[in-house]
């Protein structure tokens, strides 16, 4: 089966790119596909998450497994699309190089049959161009019952100079 995927940059404006892969392929050969439709060089560490409807991420799969606890880690080259995006989960999160941060929404958009003399992966449909730099990303933590401002009135009281190590 052909999977039609957009892949969208987490920007203010509309930058996408419009992707035919087969189903059986692993999110290695996709990481390559997204790089390449975007003009990376695809020689930065990469990883796709999982997610639900709302876009929260879950599990981390990546590129190479850099844990030196030799945990469990996911990987691309050995996890396929059609095991991680159906249409009842048609989303992934893809974050390009952890340096810069590049971020994209990636959904399932239609499931088709393969068609006889077409070369996958293919780009579809291109939107936009690529900034210098990735957009600016707001870290923001979800609301917390601690408030640190009501529990620490003077700072003055706390003697950080007496017990710094």
């Amino acid at each position: 089966m052909i999977y039609k995927i957009r892949v969208i940059l987490d920007a203010e404006e509309d930058i996408f790119r419009d992707l035919e892969i087969e189903s059986h392929n692993s999110l290695e050969e996709f990481h390559n596909a997204i790089t390449q439709a975007f003009g990376f060089l695809g020689n930065e560490m990469a990883s796709f998450y999982t997610c639900d409807e709302e876009w929260k991420q879950d599990e981390e799969i990546a590129l190479f497994d850099m844990s030196e606890s030799g945990s469990e880690v996911r990987l691309m080259n050995e996890t396929f699309l059609e095991d991680v995006m159906t249409e009842n989960n048609p989303k992934l999160i893809y974050v390009y190089d952890f340096m810069n941060m590049w971020t994209f929404f990636v959904e399932l958009a239609d499931i088709q049959e393969n068609e006889d003399g077409r070369a996958y992966p293919n780009v579809l449909f291109t939107f936009g161009e690529l900034p210098e730099t990735p957009p600016e990303k707001n870290f923001e933590a979800e609301n917390s019952a601690f408030d640190f401002d009501d529990t620490f009135d003077n700072y003055d009281d706390l003697d950080f100079d007496e017990n710094w190590n």
